[in-house]
């Protein structure tokens, strides 16, 4: 019987390298879903390099990495001085401290604003709308909001442990993401989500393929465990063991 399971890549966008990587999952691996950052100065190029390739976009909405694109002046909770975003560890310690301090006003307005321009850089809605990196009970309600808003298909994923499960399209989503968990072994992980079965919905493996330049080791904290996922997402026998398995690899436009 033929199992499926979602594998995803996020983070296009986020650097010249992490797109490379990106780009090769998608072309000689095993990535048929990427989430887009569109307010990194690489986005474009990202997008180029997959062009055509025939996979579902999503937007991968971004409030801890890069720029915003709105002025940084009327969203002050989640900039720097700089102008720059937060970093994802100041959502990590007031979550900790109980104390969220992202404005809803405010940050409905740069997610609304990243939503307009994947509509402008792509030419059409997103095949999946969800959020990057970031803790925040406010930041979710207000992509619902956007979301509801311009009838989009929301993964309500709150990030996170304790949130291993994914609402999408009337079906849950079991998520397998462990890039940032010691000693991790990517196949060993998109076998388990591949051989996993629910009667509610699918497993669904959230993978961050790159490779390394300066950009993404001055700004993340995730480096080399993107440069094995882009090892096991394009290793020949990976594929072949899905084959032997029966397993599926499908689209979010086909749950």
């Amino acid at each position: 019987m033929e199992r499926k399971v979602i594998v995803r890549a996020d983070d296009l966008g986020y650097s010249d390298a992490v797109n490379v990587g990106i780009a090769r999952t998608v072309h000689n691996g095993l990535i048929n879903n990427v989430g887009v950052m569109v307010n990194m100065p690489t986005t474009m190029s990202g997008l180029a390099m997959i062009k055509d390739a025939g996979v579902c976009l999503g937007l991968h909405t971004v409030i801890s990495a890069g720029r915003p694109l709105t002025n940084p002046k009327l969203i002050p909770s989640i900039t720097n001085p700089d102008g720059t975003f937060r970093h994802s560890s100041d959502y990590r310690a007031a979550m900790a401290a109980i104390h969220d301090f992202v404005d809803l006003n405010e940050v409905v307005l740069e997610i609304e604003a990243q939503y307009q321009k994947f509509v402008a850089l792509v030419g059409r809605q997103p095949d999946y709308f969800e959020g990057h990196a970031v803790v925040s009970d406010n930041f979710v309600k207000r992509l619902e909001i956007v979301g509801e808003r311009h009838h989009l298909n929301i993964l309500r994923f709150a990030a996170g442990p304790d949130s291993p499960r994914v609402l999408f399209k009337g079906k849950v989503l079991h998520v397998f993401m462990e890039s940032m968990g010691k000693n991790y072994n990517p196949y060993e992980t998109l076998k388990r989500a591949a051989l996993a079965q629910y009667n509610d919905g699918y497993a669904m493996m959230v993978c961050h393929p790159g490779y390394l330049d300066d950009y993404l080791l001055q700004h993340s904290s995730l480096t080399v465990p993107r440069t094995q996922e882009v090892a096991m997402l394009t290793d020949p026998q990976m594929q072949e063991w899905l084959e032997r398995q029966q397993i599926k690899l499908i689209k979010y436009s086909e749950v």
